[in-house]
């Protein structure tokens, strides 16, 4: 959603327009765009999504070294989000 506004707002003025002013979509990218924030309910829909990729990865049998990667970007990316102000 974030990325669409993003580049929506250099190639189509219209669309831009149009996600900003849509009911659902408006408030968050707004929050984003004048705050930096992420709702509560964004960080733990995406908390409970990373939770479920990893364990995917886990169930895949994803070779450990991988596995070691992910975690530390998976993390990085959940402090990323956790630090955010919410909105």
């Amino acid at each position: 959603m974030l990325l669409a506004s993003f580049c929506f707002a250099r190639s189509s003025p219209q669309l831009h327009d149009w996600l900003l002013s849509h009911p659902v979509f408006g408030p968050p990218i707004m929050d984003w765009q004048e705050r930096g924030a992420i709702s509560r309910r964004g960080k733990i829909a995406a908390t409970v999504s990373i939770a479920a990729v990893f364990a995917l990865s886990l169930a895949l049998g994803v070779r450990l070294a991988i596995l070691g990667v992910q975690a530390a970007v998976l993390v990085g990316v959940l402090i990323f989000i956790w630090t955010r102000p919410a909105s």
